[in-house]
């Protein structure tokens, strides 16, 4: 399993996403294509893969999107999880 890099634009995700309600636990570091964040909103869980913009899945993320049976989305942004999450329209 290769080494897992965190996404340039992360950190501000994050912290619009907390700075909303949100709460975030980063799960980057678990490997395997899993997502890298676990965000809690309004009793609802939401695993969210973060993307530079341009950015796309790794072979292990496009093996674990492929096998899960729950929700989980990309994002390229904070407002693109928002949106997902219903926080904002």
């Amino acid at each position: 399993m290769p080494a897992k890099r965190v996404d340039s634009n992360q950190a501000e995700i994050v912290a619009k996403l907390r700075d909303a309600g949100v709460t975030v636990q980063h799960l980057h570091t678990v490997g395997f294509g899993c997502p890298d964040i676990a965000a809690g909103y309004a009793g609802t869980t939401y695993l969210l893969e973060i993307k530079s913009p341009g950015g796309k899945l790794t072979k292990f993320e496009q093996i674990w999107h492929a096998g899960w049976r729950g929700q989980v989305a990309v994002i390229h942004s904070a407002e693109e999880a928002l949106k997902i999450m219903g926080v904002i329209e």
